[in-house]
């Protein structure tokens, strides 16, 4: 590995300052407190926990690059590899009170429990924090080390600490008591598990000298300081070999020095491969699936969420971690739901460093069918707001609005769209023809029979009908109570019960047909029918 840096050694100590400097400066929400390396967020509320982290720098983003809303309230950042001081984290404390509490997330190193132990203790007793209300969470989600020789100190921290500090983020803003993120923080850490490996030692600016790792030698058990490692392994082993070495590690429920955490089949998980900041995007891209596979045909885990990138670094380090939560423990011990859970970490942030990503559930349909239906609801639900954005109902005409609604409708693909496109060009052809011939100024007495027509058109195209387990659960019973009652609650009221009952029902009709039944899709509503029940509720509450 090259030596060299942009900075000499001379300028080695200007590194922190300036990088915080910069992160400050492209973004306008977080401060610096130069004196004492210390970054905050300029919009944190009093009401909301206080939620601080930090440590050695080096680890970029980690930790500053976490500050911002729904993330961390405040970070405090040491030299190189070395813990921040009492004094930094004291300041940290104080540049971002709290009504609630502070908790202060590190990863297990010595260096940062004592700093940010003491710290916590000299708030208290200065009346920053009131008595009790500040703690520290240490992640420990490191297996490279067993049971009996971390007895004392225990598991060092590693990157599935991002997780906590996510999920805790989002509680935090959604002014979640100190208990509750407490606890919740408590039983997400306890299940994580973490391993790592590196190719060499990463290269700290300002050393003449450092360890090198042979050109056939692979480390498992690889830290973020440049440790040793717990294992080299020589030959260098393909990679498929060192990913089932790895994932042995983190999932064998029989290892009795490193089975801290339990996963069954069907639990959810959340799995994030981190770069220790030396691997290219394409090498990571193909650990993550290589990893993906093995979870999945070894060890019988699918995971919910997957995170890959550089969260928690070594510097320059050649190496990565695989870090794996259960969600389902988690919530179980923090007596919450993994619904909750996804909702905290898919959470959005305005935390600059963390991947910006717009949560959509196809969960359901990866159950039952091909997996594309909530991205296909999300394109089209985009695509109509904007339309409306755009001034698309401002000519007042609904056969206009349709038509352009229709237009993007079109684009939708899968046979969603394509139901969803016959039954508004019916409505259409059919809305026109009612409008011409009302009697009634009442659009709802326009509405429902144009509707019955356009249901009676679509027909002719599927042979699905209620109890078959799709959209036209809902449909049906919708256009149903429309005509009949005339009343746009009662239809959305049948629509709702309608999508419910998809629950029971075996499907008979596209690829879920072909799906095995006695699992989780009778746990489950069919996707398309819980679609239209969303979009015909949301347009009756918009027009309340």
């Amino acid at each position: 590995m090259s030596s060299k840096h942009y900075f000499p050694e001379t300028a080695v100590n200007t590194l922190v300052p300036r990088a915080l400097s910069a992160l400050v400066a492209a973004n306008p929400s977080l401060a610096l407190i130069p004196s004492q390396r210390v970054v905050l967020n300029l919009t944190h509320s009093l009401s909301h926990v206080s939620l601080i982290s930090g440590g050695g720098s080096g680890h970029e983003p980690a930790w500053s690059g976490y500050v911002g809303d729904g993330l961390l309230s405040a970070v405090a950042c040491g030299d190189i590899f070395a813990s921040p001081s009492m004094k930094q984290v004291l300041s940290a404390i104080a540049a971002v009170p709290s009504e609630k509490g502070t908790i202060l997330l590190i990863t297990n190193y010595t260096g940062d429990k004592l700093h940010f132990g003491l710290a916590a203790e000299r708030a208290i007793e200065r009346g920053l924090v009131g008595e009790g209300r500040c703690v520290v969470l240490p992640a420990t989600d490191d297996v490279s080390i067993g049971r009996s020789r971390c007895e004392k100190v225990g598991r060092r921290g590693l990157a599935g600490n991002v997780i906590t500090m996510k999920i805790l983020g989002a509680a935090a803003v959604r002014e979640y008591s100190f208990e509750r993120c407490v606890e919740i923080g408590k039983a997400v850490n306890e299940q994580l598990v973490s391993i790592g490996s590196a190719l060499d030692h990463c290269h700290v600016p300002g050393r003449q000298n450092h360890d090198e790792i042979g050109d056939d030698v692979c480390v498992i058990g690889a830290g973020i300081h440049n440790e040793p490692g717990a294992q080299k392994i020589s030959p260098f082993p393909s990679v498929e070999d060192l990913i089932s070495q790895l994932l042995t590690l983190i999932c064998d429920q029989n290892d009795p020095e490193r089975a801290f955490v339990k996963f069954n089949k069907n639990d959810d998980a959340v799995l994030l491969i981190n770069n220790y900041g030396g691997l290219s995007n394409l090498e990571l891209g193909a650990l993550t699936k290589e990893t993906l596979d093995q979870l999945e045909t070894q060890w019988d885990i699918k995971p919910t969420k997957i995170y890959s990138g550089p969260f928690e670094t070594s510097l320059n380090g050649p190496g990565f971690s695989i870090s794996l939560c259960n969600l389902t423990l988690s919530a179980k011990e923090s007596k919450t739901s993994v619904e909750e859970l996804m909702d905290l970490l898919g959470a959005e942030t305005k935390a600059p460093s963390w991947p910006e990503a717009i949560r959509v559930d196809d969960k359901w349909d990866m159950v039952m069918g091909d997996g594309d239906c909530g991205e296909a609801v999300k394109g089209v639900s985009e695509a109509i707001l904007q339309i409306l954005d755009n001034g698309g109902a401002t000519s007042g005409s609904v056969l206009h609005l349709l038509h352009v609604i229709t237009n993007a409708v079109d684009d939708m693909g899968g046979t969603l769209g394509a139901i969803f496109g016959i039954l508004l060009a019916a409505f259409a052809v059919s809305l026109r023809h009612h409008q011409s011939t009302a009697k009634s100024d009442q659009l709802i007495n326009v509405f429902a029979p144009a509707l019955t027509q356009a249901v009676e058109s679509l027909k002719q195209h599927t042979g699905a009908r209620v109890g078959d387990r799709t959209v036209m659960d809902v449909l049906l019973p919708f256009s149903e109570t429309l005509e009949k009652e005339r009343d746009m609650g009662k239809a959305v009221n049948s629509a709702e019960t309608a999508a419910e009952g998809t629950k029971e029902l075996k499907p008979k009709f596209g690829r879920a047909s072909y799906v095995g039944v006695g699992g989780d899709e009778q746990k489950l509503p069919d996707p398309g029918a819980w679609a239209l029940m969303e979009m015909v509720k949301g347009m009756h509450d918009a027009s309340k």
